[in-house]
């Protein structure tokens, strides 16, 4: 795979997509070249405002909803909306994330990153997959190697709450969540594909929000050695687009210890393929959600 770019994406016209967190950052690049390409794009957003300037720039072809993952009533209000309006959706882009945050909790009570990047997600998945034709495409991160699967406090409800580890275990769970859903569409014959990316070290403002000293040392590197927006979203459109895409593969940049450059597929930790994690991650995830995704 050689320097494949958003020139490469083939012709989108006719195919729609949805993309969390479409209003900055990854998701508003993700959006610009789906755009580009033809395609019509629900920009799922917490701050509207924020994406309808996105929405400005593209035309008639894109559309802002309200999404906020951080509160289970907005998904299912979401997903209503859609239902109603009949739409079909060809490919799920599960893009919004938070990182590295104090410690906060979600409207249902979750720990914000868990809550937001794997919860959330899952829930909008499991409401949607019925209106979903195509793929889903989740963004994990490289930092899933620092992650553990908690399953007996996934909320850090008990133990001393670490915000780092906290995120590396959202971003384990985009992963084990990925992958069981391939495995669980592959048991049912299901046409639909899950694929899972990571942007490498993108120049986007999701680092500038852990408020800590740390954070702040980021704000100052990341536009010295962070690739842009654009090269972090490759991965993501790359996944999306590719017609023969393997189902169930893992894709980030090719470079620089995958921080940047070209996508391509890459490995991840051994902990994201534990199968029994994976499964009872789900398990947990449907209860704590209060939906049914693929389960017997």
């Amino acid at each position: 795979m050689v320097a494949w770019t958003a020139q490469d994406i083939p012709d989108q016209t006719g195919r729609t997509f949805v993309v969390t967190g479409a209003n900055s950052g990854l998701g508003a690049e993700t959006t610009r070249a789906l755009a580009a390409a033809g395609a019509r794009v629900v920009l799922a957003c917490r701050d509207v405002e924020k994406g309808e300037k996105v929405a400005g720039e593209l035309g008639d072809r894109v559309q802002v909803r309200r999404l906020d993952l951080a509160d289970l009533g907005s998904v299912r209000g979401f997903v209503d909306a859609l239902v109603e309006s009949h739409e079909v959706i060809d490919v799920l882009i599960n893009n919004a994330g938070v990182m590295a945050v104090p410690l906060r909790r979600t409207a249902n009570g979750f720990e914000m990153q868990i809550g937001t990047n794997h919860l959330g997600h899952f829930a909008l998945t499991a409401l949607l997959l019925g209106r979903v034709t195509d793929r889903v495409v989740t963004v994990s991160s490289a930092m899933h190697r620092i992650g553990r699967i908690d399953l007996d406090d996934l909320n850090w409800e008990r133990k001393r709450y670490d915000r780092w580890l906290a995120y590396g275990q959202s971003k384990l769970a985009n992963l084990l969540f990925a992958y069981e859903l391939q495995r669980r569409l592959t048991d049912r014959e299901s046409p639909v594909r899950s694929l899972v990316v990571h942007p490498g070290y993108s120049s986007t403002n999701l680092q500038f929000r852990s408020e800590t000293l740390h954070g702040k040392l980021m704000e100052l590197a990341t536009p010295l050695i962070g690739q842009s927006p654009a090269m972090g979203a490759l991965p993501s459109l790359y996944a999306a687009t590719v017609p023969d895409v393997e189902p169930g593969g893992f894709y980030g940049p090719g470079s620089f210890f995958e921080m940047r450059g070209y996508p391509k597929r890459v490995q991840s930790s051994a902990r994201s393929k534990d199968e029994s994690v994976a499964s009872r991650l789900w398990s947990l995830s449907e209860e704590l959600c209060e939906v049914e995704l693929l389960s017997d």
